[in-house]
């Protein structure tokens, strides 16, 4: 069943950034987390930076889109889009 991938990748200034992209199918080594009739595939290589990250949708005037709020940051870059753990 298809569902949202989540990862990361090197980038920016502070190093890592979240990654997400549908995806039609879970590969071999995903992690699954279904919520509220929502399928997230959990990229492998980014398990143990996001672990306790929660994840939301946030829509206002400016802007909509998902926004990560993970207790294992250590730091943001100053335009917000990379981290560092």
């Amino acid at each position: 069943s298809a569902g949202v991938r989540v990862g990361i990748r090197t980038k920016g200034c502070s190093g890592m950034s979240y990654t997400l992209e549908f995806a039609d199918e879970k590969n071999e080594f995903d992690e699954v987390v279904e919520d509220k009739g929502v399928r997230i595939f959990i990229d492998p290589k980014a398990t143990m930076f996001i672990i306790g990250t929660e994840m939301d949708f946030v829509e206002d005037k400016l802007e909509s889109g998902f926004v990560f709020n993970n207790p294992n940051e250590k730091g943001r870059c100053g335009c917000g889009e990379s981290f560092h753990i």
